[in-house]
């Protein structure tokens, strides 16, 4: 795949045109206040992984509209006792789940508790996955795939059911004796890296712990260009489904913009490291560019704002520190290995390791 998006010099200056609803904060605060209605009950069920160096955990936890959602805990065997640990709270790609036991226990390898969510409906693809999606608007008419199920409400949208898991995940995590509450770390790669810069945002103020966000090649950002330039992966369900429902583009684009991670990415106060590569034909670079450089900005103000609201709140409020990582010749698989050591690095140098 060849370069197809903009320069990186304009990349790095790039913003994206999605414009807030003026009730964004307010729906988000009513969706998380009606999700922790239902008690969390994480449950940690000792599970057999056949590996000697990790001990393993079959998590379950409330996620929306009391769902049950799934998880694996995985902590190093040879931990002191009676230390708690920094965790790793990782999110995974479309249409995969949380895998087999023994799949993926990288972060505990490295001597962290790793924390992996099940993504409710998925798991059908890549690797496997055991969460269901109850909701009704599960079984809506809508193009093959996800991203357009319910998207005639943002009430019944379906990464509305999906980002409420992951900021509960992270509620789960830190309930564990053996896990250090003031020590999240959220972690992702394509729609596991849009999850990551969801949990971080609805987080912000909501919940603390959270010291960074990582994410890799995101998915869910800046839905107006990547809905009209994506020519590979998961947006182009939402272009499949606008050209059969040909009058549905604004309301379509209406609801997808209280998802937007550009908009919920801008309400994080964890430091951030990002990653993009320029050949991404699945996730656009110049959406992973838009996400990073709203990331930790504040929210905008209102039309109604008294006059030097937004300023002062600028002032107030640091942006956190922030950086990315650019794969000039990869698509979607980005950095990888490489990008593992730099992932590696950052989180020991933010400890104090």
């Amino acid at each position: 795949m060849p370069l197809f998006d903009m320069p990186l010099d304009q990349l790095r200056n790039y913003t994206s045109s999605a414009v807030e609803p003026e009730d964004f904060d307010d729906f988000w605060d009513r969706t998380i206040a009606e999700a922790r209605q239902f008690p969390l009950d994480a449950v940690y069920a000792p599970a057999e992984n056949h590996l000697s160096v990790i001990d393993s955990f079959d998590v379950s936890f409330t996620g929306f509209g009391g769902a049950r959602i799934k998880g694996w805990l995985h902590l190093p065997a040879n931990r002191d006792a009676g230390r708690a640990l920094p965790v790793v709270v990782q999110y995974v790609g479309y249409s995969g789940g949380r895998g087999l036991v023994q799949q993926d226990t990288k972060w505990a390898q490295a001597g962290y508790a790793h924390f992996i969510m099940d993504t409710r409906g998925q798991g059908y693809g890549g690797s496997l996955g055991e969460s269901a999606d109850p909701h009704p608007s599960a079984g809506d008419v809508a193009y093959a795939g996800l991203m357009t199920r319910g998207l005639s409400s943002r009430e019944d949208y379906y990464y509305r059911r999906v980002f409420v898991d992951a900021f509960r995940a992270i509620e789960a995590v830190q309930n564990h004796p053996e896990v250090d509450a003031s020590k999240v770390l959220l972690a992702g790669l394509s729609q596991g890296g849009g999850l990551a810069i969801a949990a971080a945002g609805l987080a912000a103020g909501r919940l603390d712990g959270v010291l960074c966000t990582m994410a890799d090649v995101p998915f869910l950002q800046d839905f107006p260009r990547a809905v009209d330039i994506a020519p590979r992966g998961p947006y182009p369900e939402v272009a499949g489904f606008l050209a059969r429902h040909r009058d549905r583009y604004e309301p379509a684009l209406a609801v997808l913009n209280y998802f937007d991670g550009v908009h919920l990415g801008r309400r994080a106060t964890a430091p951030a490291l990002f990653s993009a590569a320029l050949m991404d034909d699945v996730c656009p670079p110049s959406t992973v560019f838009a996400a990073y450089n709203a990331y930790g900005t504040g929210a905008p103000a209102g039309p109604g704002a008294r006059l030097g609201e937004a300023a002062g709140a600028a002032a107030a409020r640091a942006v956190p520190a922030k950086a990315i990582e650019v794969y000039r010749f990869n698509n979607h698989e980005g950095g990888q290995e490489h990008h593992w050591v730099s992932q590696l690095r950052y989180v020991a140098e933010l400890l104090g390791r």
